[in-house]
């Protein structure tokens, strides 16, 4: 496993973990590389069904790693290169059918906040803070994020961060849509895995029928197409549609059997 990064499997549900404590979890490039295989060995794997990602320590991520900035940015391609291996990362959590959790504590800023934008979900501990710093660096945000960081809090919210750099609070940052919850950091992990049982408990085939569809129309589309058709066809045809439907009839809780 690439060093910066824990990934583990428990059951269902598998984890990556930030894990360079001593640096606030800045994310290496080798940690942006690592990310797309991990999503598609977590996408690849039948026995799971939720991938959560946090921070080890006292922060989910304060970003990207600047100090490599001077070397692996200091020319147009390097650049280019760097930029590259970030949007893979957010491509890939984007395009993710499973659903992604981002379960949140302390500093969750530029890089970091960019992954937690990315996921399906994002949980946070009171007393995290929130931003994104581009301006502080003299760089644009990518146009994938950017969209991503719009659809969810609106085109006001996401110019008070990308513009000014400014930090807010998790009180603010649910206020705005920017995390759905928020708990007493002694609760943040047993009420986001709760949440994540939940998914789990859930139909996988609608669920990641409905994440494509999601994704698709944040990525422009108006009006259904033969995909979306497709998977709604698929869904009616399949046994976690039977047994949904017997279940609610016979009033007893669903075993769905999709991977």
């Amino acid at each position: 496993m690439t060093d910066g990064i824990e990934f583990a499997r428990d059951g269902e549900v598998a984890r990556l973990t930030f894990a360079r404590p001593e640096k606030k979890n800045a994310i290496s490039y080798g940690m942006w590389s690592a990310i797309p295989d991990i999503v598609a060995d977590v996408e690849g794997d039948s026995r799971v069904k939720a991938l959560v990602l946090t921070g080890a320590g006292q922060d989910f991520s304060a970003g990207a790693d600047i100090s490599e900035f001077g070397d692996l940015r200091s020319t147009a391609e390097g650049a280019a290169a760097y930029d590259e291996a970030v949007a893979a990362a957010v491509r890939a959590l984007t395009a993710m059918r499973k659903p992604s959790v981002a379960m949140i504590r302390g500093n969750c800023i530029g890089g970091g906040c960019q992954l937690s934008v990315a996921s399906d979900f994002r949980f946070a501990a009171e007393g995290s803070r929130f931003g994104i710093t581009p301006a502080k660096l003299g760089i644009v945000y990518d146009f994938l994020s950017t969209r991503q960081l719009v659809a969810l809090v609106g085109p006001a919210h996401a110019r008070y961060f990308l513009l000014s750099g400014l930090l807010i609070d998790s009180t603010r940052a649910r206020e705005i849509g920017l995390v759905n919850d928020v708990f007493a950091p002694s609760a943040l992990e047993e009420s986001t895995m709760d949440f994540v049982g939940t998914l789990c408990a859930r139909s996988q085939a609608s669920i990641r029928g409905m994440n494509r569809i999601i994704e698709k129309i944040l990525s422009g589309h108006e009006e259904t197409d033969s995909e979306v058709e497709r998977i709604r066809l698929d869904a009616v045809h399949g046994e976690d549609y039977a047994e949904g439907v017997a279940a609610f009839l016979e009033r007893r809780t669903p075993t769905f059997t999709y991977r």
